[in-house]
């Protein structure tokens, strides 16, 4: 794979991101990070890609000091978060753009070997055996089992911070936690991620959640749904979203509290 190592032009919890060759970046995983998991948002997003939905398109796969990376395309534009932190973007407006980029990665048909979500929880919670209060994953199981997911594709961590403002349009990246789920798992995420997640660092609290609140409505518009049915169906998804994030590693500092509340809305009620 031609290229060189960049100039770093990005970093999350698990990977960097460097330039590599004209029009195209490397995603490297940190050392921590699963290489496995990896490989698996690499074939996923080739996957999306080639089904058309909002994704960018991969290139290959390196490895770099025994880090594996991802060449990817270069999407151009400032991140939905950044316009919204400088007030380059309304609010509304920015919960507009992500509502209706949900809506078309919900339209997208799922390619083959997407996991359910109930593959994919399961296969979180073998992963983490003996980690979580021993109530919390047969509940959590049989409440996908009640609910009996639908087979959307899902991108599992759709928030301000994922979306690239491109000049073609709003992008995607960051595909690692693709399901096949309703359009509610996905919005109870995002809920999860600008309600309880994003305001303990937000230089402004109430700007992740009113983000999030235009992002329900648009989403209940575009769907033809009534905002009341809406929140109802994310509310029934919260408890395995609150699972998810903390499997996932996502701020420590939040792990008991989103325990807590996950123990509190499988407890049989009465």
């Amino acid at each position: 794979m031609r290229g060189s190592l960049g100039e770093k032009i990005g970093e999350g919890a698990a990977a960097e991101v460097h330039a590599w060759a004209p029009g195209q970046v490397v995603k490297l995983f940190k050392s921590a990070s699963s290489r496995r998991l990896g490989w698996h948002e690499a074939h996923m997003t080739d996957a999306v890609f080639a089904a058309g939905g909002p994704a960018p398109q991969v290139f290959g796969v390196v490895i770099l000091e025994g880090r594996l990376g991802i060449v990817l395309q270069h999407f151009d534009g400032p991140t939905l978060l950044q316009l919204t932190r400088t007030g380059a973007m309304m609010r509304g407006q920015a919960g507009a753009i992500l509502a209706a980029l949900c809506r078309a990665v919900h339209k997208t048909p799922p390619p083959p070997g997407v996991l359910s979500l109930r593959g994919w929880t399961d296969a979180w919670l073998r992963s983490a055996s003996g980690t979580l209060p021993k109530p919390i994953a047969p509940g959590v199981l049989a409440l996908i089992e009640r609910l009996q997911p639908a087979d959307e594709l899902c991108h599992g961590d759709l928030h301000p911070g994922n979306v690239i403002m491109t000049a073609e349009g709003p992008r995607l990246v960051d595909w690692s936690g693709m399901v096949r789920a309703p359009a509610a798992y996905d919005l109870g995420i995002s809920h999860i991620l600008l309600t309880e997640l994003a305001p303990e660092v937000a230089d402004d609290p109430e700007r992740p959640r009113a983000v999030n609140a235009a992002a329900q409505s648009e989403y209940a518009r575009l769907a033809g749904l009534s905002p009341a049915a809406l929140t109802a169906a994310i509310e029934s998804y919260l408890p395995i979203v609150r699972v998810l994030i903390v499997l996932g590693g996502a701020m420590p500092a939040l792990r008991e509290r989103l325990l807590q509340r996950v123990e509190a809305a499988l407890r049989p009620e009465g």
